[in-house]
C-alpha cells in the first residue's frame, strides 16, 4: 500500500533509531536496510529536509536521528518522503460534483483511517515491541 520510497525511509529511520546518538554512514545504512545506495541518498535528503535526520559531512560523518524516536511517528516518516494525499475535490474535475461522490468520499475515509493509524505509532513503539522478530535484523 505504501510506495517503496516510504518503505525505504521507514527502514532507514528504524535502523537509526536503534542507537539515536550514533552517526551511520550511508554505505552502512544501505547495507543494513537493503536499500540501494543511490535511492537511499535521496530518501535521506528528504528526511534531513523534514528535520527528522541530521547529516554530518567529513570523516566520521554520516546520518543520525535529529529527534528522539518517541517523537517520530510512522506518519511523519511517510509524509517526509511521499505525503499521503487526501481527496479534497473530484479527481475527474467534474463541475457537477460540488462535493465528493460516494466512491471518492469512501476512498477518502480510507485515507483518513490510514493517516490516523500511522500517526498513532511512534518509531520508539516499533523498537519496544515484544515480538521475537526484531525490525531489520535476521533472527538466529
Amino acid at each position: 500500500m505504501l510506495p517503496k520510497t516510504a518503505e525505504y525511509a521507514l527502514r532507514a529511520v528504524v535502523w537509526l533509531a536503534r542507537e539515536p546518538a550514533r552517526t551511520e554512514s550511508a554505505d552502512h545504512l544501505a547495507e543494513r536496510t537493503k536499500v540501494p545506495r543511490r535511492y537511499l541518498h535521496k530518501v535521506l535528503q528528504d528526511l534531513v529536509r523534514a528535520n527528522m535526520v541530521r547529516s554530518q559531512s567529513g570523516p566520521g560523518g554520516g546520518y543520525a536521528l535529529a529527534r528522539p524516536p518517541a517523537k517520530i511517528t510512522v506518519l511523519d516518516v511517510v509524509n517526509a518522503v511521499v505525503p499521503l494525499e487526501r481527496i479534497r475535490r473530484c479527481p475527474l474535475g467534474l463541475s457537477s460534483h460540488t462535493r465528493l461522490c460516494p466512491l471518492h468520499a469512501e476512498l477518502d475515509r480510507v485515507y483518513a483511517a490510514t493517516e490516523l493509524a500511522l500517526s498513532r505509532v511512534s518509531i520508539a513503539h516499533l523498537l519496544r515491541s515484544t515480538s521475537s522478530i526484531v525490525p531489520l535484523c535476521e533472527v538466529t
